[in-house]
């Protein structure tokens, strides 16, 4: 995992560069059409949940879902959310805050320097962990540990991360992101509830795994790039964590590739009322493999600068990730034979994809490989992370 030896990402110089280092070029196979960009291949059709509307159901089964999710989490794990109850304007207030931030100069993003083998803090493309095809982004990671179950108390850790960090002058960027998260983590929650039904379980079924949970926000940032078909935002990759709740903006860039089409990658197009919900790894093997971590990547602009917030919900770091009893009944009795997931903590696979890998299309298997041989294997590998 060496670094890009010599290679600074600052996003304000490099947007303006006709010629992109050659760090920031990617394999023919793995980039955005000859066109470039954003908006280079068809779009996905993926279900929308009402979310409001499922909730008020009580206890909904499979039959009361809409139509096509429980297809989707099975093919490639994404469909989207609207009537979320998250406000518009608290919307606005997390993207004004992110503009605020990434506006300011590198040295002063650089004092939440994210640290070798961390999940949190500033990374500038990553130039300090890689060599070679480095995503076109900068990004602000934080943990937030506020929302687990009802009757905990809500924290201040993420006022707290960003007054410890970056001084008393960011207070008010911490009070949003705080209360930001907090709806992040009750709408995860709330989803849960969706994923639970496509399975065929009861109300409530997923939420216990995800009380006190370890859960990560992001915002990404992708500046214009001059030469957007030669680079990536993100590269293809599955996430590790369990759900992502992303809001993009109307610049749009996140592309999924599904299983069965073609090897074609689709768009997904940015709703300003809508999450996009995927599934990830650790989602995927809570489930016995029924619900898909699909492989997804995100593009960059020629003329607009792309952002993003990306909320990353997982269980707390010790609690072993394996598939509910009531699940494992329902699939023995459909005749299903158990997948091949070991047990394992969140703990352990998030230290092997920040210290011993780079998310890619075969994280999974690359750590059931590494569990399997004692937590030894190759270091180094390139893939990418994020959205």
């Amino acid at each position: 995992m060496a670094a890009a030896a010599g290679v600074v990402f600052d996003a304000e110089v490099l947007s303006r560069e006709e010629r992109i280092p050659a760090q920031f070029v990617w394999p023919a196979e793995d980039r955005a059409p000859s066109g470039g960009g954003v908006g280079g291949v068809e779009e996905i059709a993926i279900p929308v949940v009402d979310l409001g509307r499922f909730l008020r159901r009580g206890d909904a089964g499979l039959d009361e879902l809409p139509r096509g999710v429980a297809e989707a989490c099975e093919r490639h794990g994404f469909f989207q959310v609207v009537n979320h109850g998250v406000r518009a304007a608290l919307l606005a207030d997390a993207y004004r805050c992110l503009d605020a931030f990434y506006a300011r100069p590198l040295a002063d993003k650089q004092r939440a320097q994210r640290r070798p083998g961390e999940s949190h803090g500033y990374a500038s493309s990553f130039t300090g962990r890689f060599r070679c095809c480095l995503p076109w982004k900068e990004t602000l990671s934080f943990n937030c540990p506020a929302g687990a179950g009802a009757g905990t108390e809500r924290t201040a850790a993420v006022v707290d991360y960003f007054v410890d960090v970056l001084g008393e002058d960011y207070r008010h960027m911490g009070e949003v992101y705080q209360e930001y998260c907090d709806e992040m983590a009750r709408l995860a929650l709330d989803v849960t509830e969706v994923l639970a039904a496509a399975l065929g379980l009861r109300r409530g079924a997923l939420r216990g795994f995800f009380d006190c949970g370890d859960s990560i926000m992001r915002l990404n940032h992708y500046p214009a790039c001059r030469q957007p078909h030669l680079t990536l935002g993100t590269g293809p990759h599955r996430d590790p964590t369990s759900l992502t709740l992303l809001h993009q903006d109307d610049v749009g860039g996140l592309q999924v590739r599904p299983a069965g089409g073609n090897g074609a990658w689709r768009a997904v197009r940015p709703r300003a009322d809508a999450f996009v919900v995927n599934i990830g790894d650790t989602f995927a093997a809570l489930t016995d493999g029924r619900h898909a971590s699909c492989l997804h990547r995100a593009v960059v602009s020629g003329d607009r600068a792309r952002r993003s917030l990306a909320f990353f919900l997982n269980p707390p770091l010790d609690r072993v990730v394996r598939p509910p009893d009531a699940l494992l009944q329902l699939q023995e009795e459909k005749g299903h034979r158990p997948s091949a997931f070991p047990d394992f903590t969140w703990r352990d696979f998030l230290e092997f994809t920040q210290k011993h890998y780079r998310s890619d299309a075969s994280t999974m298997d690359a750590f059931v490989s590494w569990i399997a041989t004692g937590g030894r294997g190759d270091d180094g590998h390139a893939g990418q992370e994020g959205k």
